[in-house]
């Protein structure tokens, strides 16, 4: 399965009714993801440009595009970004495959 990084950005009145009703969205979060076929990797809240993150091991992309349709459908969130991971042992070969296709793409007024 790949590993799929989705962070948000909460709106402000979804932050006041968490204020009013605390509850565990870590657990609200995994079973969305398994309803998905994937698996709640991580949760992190976080300072910046966003309110936190998740990592999910889904396995393939339609199945985090759904979970993130699914969330932003809710209306509870400013904003949704999912990137999918790439492990760093991987990047050798991604960078070899780039090498050979360099060939074969003839940059814009060459």
């Amino acid at each position: 399965m790949a590993k799929y990084a989705i962070f948000f950005t909460l709106k402000g009145e979804t932050i006041a009714r968490a204020m009013d009703h605390p509850s565990d969205r870590a657990a609200v979060v995994s079973t969305a993801a398994e309803a998905a076929g994937a698996r709640l990797d991580a949760y992190y809240w976080m300072f910046g440009d966003h309110d936190g993150f998740v990592i999910v091991d889904a396995p393939d992309s339609a199945s985090v595009a759904a979970i993130s349709l699914a969330v932003s459908s809710t209306g509870a969130f400013a904003h949704l970004s999912t990137h999918e991971l790439i492990e760093a042992g991987d990047v050798n070969a991604i960078l070899a495959r780039a090498k050979e296709l360099t060939s074969s793409y003839t940059p814009p007024g060459a």
